[in-house]
């Protein structure tokens, strides 16, 4: 089973940082630690699934008849054990919600903002719903979060480039496993929030000083706030997820991504107008045939 074609940007808190104590079902799932990240995507989709195909169905995954959260919301986290942390955070366990209620409704809330009248209305007909019922229930899904925000940002075929400015190239974690479908596959990045925090700060500054404030400027100013909701003793990381399912091995192994877009922040300290524009047009070939893998899907 293919998992879902999807990358994420994941921040992992202590333990100590969501209640003391700890809701005692969150402290049995951290001890228990079952679901693993190759895993998590599945578990999502699953949960999508199901919200869809129970009757009556849900509005949103991870939630009970009556709107209120499912036990899963507390359960379904990843956890970092001492081997996997960036070092100078300590023993405590390092945990990531799914908060797929969470970010489910976030992103209902945006498309009833951003979507054309015929389509959302067409939506709701579907529903049968009303828009100011959706935005209510969306709205009560993200004040009972932990955090204002959720711990995982997620997009689907590629990854944001400006994602790479908040690690370094030799942070990486590669295993190739037995071949693309294969559930240990993996790229990713792991370090600490403070280096991360002071990544996306200079590079949000070099970036909206030489190429202005639109672009990857927004973004790297949105994760940089994002950034600044979690507890200082946190881990961030970077996971291609499911994208490297799509990618063969020599060209996984030689990934030059992270090199790349650090290499951009380089060319644009410098003013290096002609290596600026190959390590551009290298990235967009790359990244622009995975993601036109989409249009056939």
């Amino acid at each position: 089973m293919l998992r879902p074609f999807v990358s994420y940007l994941r921040v992992y808190e202590p333990l100590s940082a969501f209640g003391d104590p700890p809701d005692k079902l969150l402290v049995q799932a951290v001890e228990a630690a079952q679901l693993s990240r190759s895993a998590a995507g599945e578990r999502e989709q699953s949960m999508w699934l199901r919200s869809q195909i129970t009757s009556p169905s849900r509005l949103l995954p991870a939630e009970l008849a009556d709107g209120r959260a499912a036990p899963s919301t507390t359960t379904d986290v990843l956890v970092l054990d001492e081997a996997e942390v960036p070092s100078g955070l300590g023993s405590e366990p390092l945990v990531c919600p799914l908060e797929l209620r969470a970010r489910s409704a976030a992103a209902l809330v945006s498309f009833m903002s951003d979507a054309h009248p015929a389509l959302m209305n067409s939506v709701l007909d579907s529903g049968g719903m009303t828009a100011d019922r959706v935005r209510t229930r969306a709205k009560a899904a993200l004040s009972g979060s932990h955090r204002p925000v959720v711990h995982v940002l997620s997009t689907t075929w590629t990854v944001p480039l400006p994602w790479f400015a908040l690690i370094e190239p030799d942070e990486r974690r590669l295993t190739l496993g037995t071949g693309r479908h294969d559930p240990a596959r993996e790229l990713s990045w792991r370090t600490t929030m403070a280096e991360a925090r002071a990544r996306v700060t200079e590079a949000h500054s070099l970036v909206e000083n030489t190429l202005g404030d639109s672009g990857p400027a927004r973004i790297l100013a949105d994760t940089s706030r994002w950034l600044e909701s979690f507890n200082a003793k946190s881990a961030v990381e970077l996971d291609y997820g499911g994208i490297v399912q799509m990618i063969a091995d020599p060209i996984l192994e030689t990934d030059t991504t992270a090199d790349e877009v650090h290499g951009i922040l380089e060319a644009l300290r410098s003013g290096n107008v002609e290596e600026l524009a190959e390590l551009f047009t290298d990235l967009r070939e790359y990244w622009g045939e995975l993601a036109a893998r989409e249009r056939f899907n």
